[in-house]
C-alpha cells in the first residue's frame, strides 16, 4: 500500500461523495445531473510553508472535514483510490 505525503502546505482529501438529491416533487436528480462535490475528508496534511522564518502549518488536521473551491486541486489515484491534493488556499472552510 503506498502512502501520501503531502509537501509544504498542501493537503490530502477524499472528496465525499454527495447524497442521492431529490426535487421537491420527489424526482431523483442523477449523479451527472447534479454539481461537482464540494465536500472532503482531510486525509494527510503537509507540514505548512516557512513565513518570516517562522514554519506556518496549514489550519487542518487529518480527519477533519472542509469545503474547497469547486475547481481546486489536483486529482490523484493511489491504490485504486481517488485523491485530490489542495494547496492550503483552496480551502475554504472547517466543517464543524
Amino acid at each position: 500500500m503506498m502512502e501520501l505525503q503531502p509537501l509544504g502546505n498542501r493537503v490530502v482529501v477524499k472528496v465525499l461523495e454527495p447524497e442521492e438529491e431529490k426535487t421537491a416533487s420527489g424526482i431523483v436528480i442523477p449523479e451527472s445531473a447534479q454539481e461537482k462535490p464540494q465536500q472532503a475528508e482531510v486525509i494527510a496534511v503537509g507540514p505548512g510553508e516557512k513565513e518570516e522564518g517562522e514554519l506556518v502549518e496549514p489550519p487542518v488536521e487529518e480527519g477533519d472535514r472542509v469545503i474547497f473551491g469547486k475547481y481546486s486541486g489536483s486529482e490523484v489515484e493511489v491504490d485504486g483510490q481517488e485523491y485530490l491534493i489542495l494547496g492550503g488556499d483552496d480551502i475554504l472552510a472547517k466543517v464543524v
